[in-house]
């Protein structure tokens, strides 16, 4: 039996902060997941620190994009969950299953802003350019 090959990773790590993570959100938050994954990333990160409520779809589509991740390779982690998300992640035992990083560190060096390609962009060792991604999922009331 051969190990299936991991696609050819195009972006090192995407950043994705979320506000609000529940039902009510999730076509709109699954769409951006779906098309980040598409970019094969070694590194998704879910920002949750302005992130003011998650429900039980949200853990499930964490879950959900968490086991598409393994697939390809990737880690899902989430970064800086208030303390009452934090206790929900903990309560759904998320925190076991995906990395949670509670710190205030900045961004990668060589971070761009949004939909912005540095001119000094690094290139990966296949020669395709090394470009950090960040999306914000915004709640539309």
């Amino acid at each position: 039996m051969t190990t299936p090959r991991r696609p050819e990773c195009t972006v090192p790590l995407v950043e994705v902060a979320i506000t609000e993570f529940d039902l009510a959100c999730l076509p709109e938050t699954g769409t951006v997941f779906d098309r980040l994954l598409t970019l094969h990333p070694d590194q998704v990160i879910v920002d949750l620190s302005d992130c003011r409520h998650i429900d039980a779809a949200g853990i499930g589509l964490l879950l959900d994009v968490h086991r598409r991740m393994l697939r390809i390779g990737g880690v899902l982690s989430v970064r800086n969950p208030n303390p009452r998300i934090a206790r929900i992640l903990q309560t759904a035992r998320l925190d076991q299953i995906l990395p949670v990083h509670v710190d205030g560190a900045a961004p990668p060096a060589g971070t761009t802003a949004p939909g912005a390609v540095s001119s000094d962009a690094a290139v990966s060792a296949a020669g395709h350019p090394t470009v950090y991604g960040r999306a914000a999922v915004t709640v539309r009331s």
